[in-house]
């Protein structure tokens, strides 16, 4: 569970992180970092998809600056995994709500812009 978010700063347990993450159901990996800085590669979330979630939240940021292209969401779909491209703060919330449910979600969340 995610239990804090701001600019630049989300806390999960009684870790807190300012930077980049992606949060799988048993860790955490910070320090994501993208390729492209503002644009989403395939290769930026490789290890997301070869963890086969359901689910993939992707946290654009606060403002949701961070871009998510037609071609990368299409490769994700097609593989059969559910996509939320949203605002850090939302995708945060929807996080939250789908951890309850028996679903492998995985989070890739941009924290500061």
């Amino acid at each position: 569970m995610i239990d804090a978010y701001s600019f630049g700063s989300i806390t999960v347990g009684s870790r807190t992180f300012r930077s980049d993450v992606i949060i799988y159901p048993d860790r955490i990996k910070d320090s994501w970092w993208r390729n492209q800085g503002h644009s989403l590669c395939i290769e930026d979330i490789q290890e997301v998809l070869d963890y086969h979630p359901e689910i993939l939240i992707v946290g654009t940021g606060n403002p949701g600056l961070m871009k998510v292209p037609q071609d990368v969401r299409r490769e994700i779909m097609a593989r059969g995994i559910e996509l939320a491209v949203l605002p850090t703060q939302r995708a945060v919330k929807k996080f939250n709500a789908g951890i309850a449910s028996s679903r492998r979600i995985v989070a890739a969340l941009h924290i500061t812009c």
